[in-house]
């Protein structure tokens, strides 16, 4: 009767809890691919845009920090499946012991239980904030690319400038130098027309 009981309790327990994980597998897998299609999108955007590589580092930064978290959630959530499998493992050899067996079983079971949630805890809190770290990295990288970008397009900027400003000074020499051309042209024919006449021949006797 008490196996039966403690089978009949542990049961149900134990599929909520792997429903729950396949819940929750089903919701990573389904980030994850709208994660890969959100990035997928911007990598296309980036081939848009005049500086293409600047863009997709920035993006593959941001790509590989989103999967990784989600990859640590996974990780976590196969650890406690496989603590649950075994508890679960332990729980039907135990059910063929003696009542007391079974009694000091399920105490073990439960302490070892809540030992295995509370490192799973400590687990996934470490992971969340590994997971919150290497986004903010990922950020500050995205945010020096942006600054090297804005920098870089800067100095194109500046280097357009010069060479619109260089074009400007190079047209107004030469037209300058056309109108000192034309100037000279005419004052040279200005003399010309003002040459006196020449002597004429003398007349024979």
């Amino acid at each position: 009767m008490l196996t039966s009981s403690l089978l009949a309790a542990a049961q149900p327990g134990e599929d909520l809890f792997f429903a729950a994980a396949q819940k929750e597998r089903d919701r990573i897998n389904a980030e994850r691919l709208s994660l890969e299609a959100g990035f997928d999108r911007e990598d296309a955007a980036c081939y848009k845009k005049f500086f293409t590589n600047s863009c997709l580092k920035e993006v593959q930064l941001r790509r590989r920090a989103a999967i990784a978290l989600l990859r640590q959630q996974e990780v976590a959530l196969n650890d406690r499946e496989r603590k649950e499998k075994a508890a679960a493992q332990i729980q039907k050899t135990e059910e063929k012991s003696s009542p007391e067996a079974l009694r000091q079983a399920a105490e073990r079971r439960d302490q070892a239980l809540q030992e295995t949630r509370e490192r799973v805890e400590r687990s996934q809190q470490k992971a969340d904030e590994r997971g919150v770290l290497k986004q903010n990295e990922a950020l500050n990288a995205a945010e020096t690319a942006k600054k090297a970008q804005a920098s870089q397009q800067r100095a194109q900027a500046r280097v357009e400038q010069k060479a619109t400003v260089a074009e400007e000074v190079k047209k107004y020499n030469d037209k300058q130098q056309e109108v000192k051309e034309r100037k000279a042209s005419r004052e040279q024919k200005q003399r010309e027309q003002t040459k006196p006449p020449a002597k004429s021949l003398p007349t024979p006797p």
